[in-house]
């Protein structure tokens, strides 16, 4: 039986289209419709009810070495170019695998202090995960403590570039946003016994973590608090927001979104097969040229052996918007007709079109004047052998075929990594400054 968030009533009430996803009853789309809602987050802000999502706090002395072996991050060596280790209140990406490599699930791991971690997993992934770590704690005393927060946590994303003018409005301290607080870290927590809590509360109370992460490639936050306060938070950041240009965003938005940012969805886009040859290899600690790691970790070794060989995954993007049905008979074929691999995400990301060879946004600055962009398909392709980018191969269901090109991006300007700064008015800036 499928499971509710509890913005279930409010969803119904504002009368979204309603489908099983990740074991949990969640929206589609509100009546704007997907494509409103993904312009939404490219020009306003769109807020998403992602509280299917999974989340795991880990905790003790040896948590950090149970971490280190289980995920394929290196955690020694993570944090911008320079690869500085992760620290408390900053964030990074990565996989759980088996021991043959295959994707277990990935998630985002947040540095709470040097003896808490908190895990973002995928929804109907808290118990596997969990069990996972408890069954790799062997020769670890003391253990740590791994406990499941599934369906103890609410989560909200709010997504877009007025995103920030919207918090600034919301928070009981908005200076925080004139404090460093650089892509993929965060502030504050949900919990009165962290040490974190009460750093970051809104005008209506609810105390949150708020972190600068998100799922759609664009400038946004995630709001992670105690399930009582989802809906008080809700109504806050849409009455705020409203002005704005933000509207209720669903699951269909989400994934096209997160398909023009080049972001896998776990077990679609990465899965049962080896978790390499793809364009999400920043959560692989290669050691530079030398073919190696920088540590060992579960299914490294058969990583290694399937570098270069197996599957290839790439992003791939087409010359309109149409697009095929995903399936296991959707087929990737070469120009000679013969089948080469499978097709993984196909969606229409509606900000985007070509112009001549070369795909621009919405957001791209060098856009010609008046552009209308018609979307293109775009989504990922699983082949048995390497192709170059630029390459044209056809993706086909049992209704039609169509030609796209691979590529190694998709929408282009994206803007999740702009510093907060350049996304706040000056005025909000000046008042939001505590030394002003």
């Amino acid at each position: 039986m499928s499971k509710q968030t509890p913005l279930y009533d409010l969803h119904l009430s504002l009368k979204a289209q309603i489908a099983e996803f990740g074991g949990y009853e969640m929206p589609l789309w509100y009546p704007s419709g997907a494509r409103r809602e993904h312009l939404a987050v490219l020009t306003g802000a769109g807020l998403f009810d992602t509280s299917h999502m999974a989340v795991i706090h880990v905790s003790g002395p040896r948590v950090f070495d149970l971490l280190q072996h289980c995920l394929t991050k290196d955690l020694d060596r993570c944090i911008g170019k320079s690869r500085l280790p992760l620290s408390p209140g900053r964030a990074a990406y990565g996989a759980f695998l088996t021991p043959e490599g295959h994707t277990i699930d990935d998630t985002v791991i947040s540095m709470l202090d040097e003896e808490n971690f908190m895990l973002v997993v995928n929804a109907g992934m808290g118990a596997t995960i969990t069990n996972h770590l408890s069954s790799e704690t062997e020769g670890l005393s003391p253990a740590p403590a791994i406990e499941n927060l599934s369906d103890r946590m609410g989560k909200l994303d709010l997504q877009g570039p007025k995103s920030a003018i919207i918090l600034a409005s919301t928070l009981e301290k908005p200076e925080i946003l004139c404090e460093p607080f650089p892509f993929f870290s965060f502030k504050g927590h949900f919990d009165e016994s962290s040490p974190l809590y009460g750093d970051v509360r809104l005008s209506d109370g609810s105390h949150i973590l708020l972190s600068r992460t998100g799922y759609t490639g664009e400038f946004g936050f995630e709001l992670y608090m105690k399930p009582v306060r989802l809906e008080s938070v809700w109504r806050l950041l849409m009455k705020e927001g409203e002005r704005h240009g933000c509207i209720p965003c669903g699951l269909a938005a989400r994934d096209s979104l997160r398909t023009g940012a080049v972001l896998p969805l776990s077990h679609q886009d990465i899965g049962d097969w080896p978790f390499i040859n793809h364009p999400w290899e920043q959560a692989l600690p290669f050691a530079g040229d030398e073919g190696g790691f920088t540590k060992t970790f579960i299914g490294d070794e058969a990583l290694l052996r399937n570098r270069g060989k197996g599957f290839f995954t790439y992003p791939f993007a087409g010359f309109d918007l149409r697009k095929v049905q995903v399936g296991p008979d959707t087929a990737a074929v070469n120009s000679g007709g013969r089948r080469i691999g499978t097709v993984l995400t196909c969606v229409t990301d509606v900000a985007i079109d070509r112009e001549g060879t070369r795909i621009i946004s919405i957001n791209s600055p060098d856009r010609p004047e008046g552009f209308r962009p018609k979307g293109l398909c775009c989504g990922f392709v699983r082949l048995t052998e390497p192709a170059k980018r630029g390459a044209i191969i056809e993706i086909k269901d049992g209704r039609r075929s169509l030609p796209v090109m691979i590529m190694d991006d998709l929408r282009p300007d994206r803007t999740a990594r702009r510093p907060i700064s350049s996304m706040l008015p000056a005025d909000l800036r000046r008042s939001a400054d505590p030394n002003k």
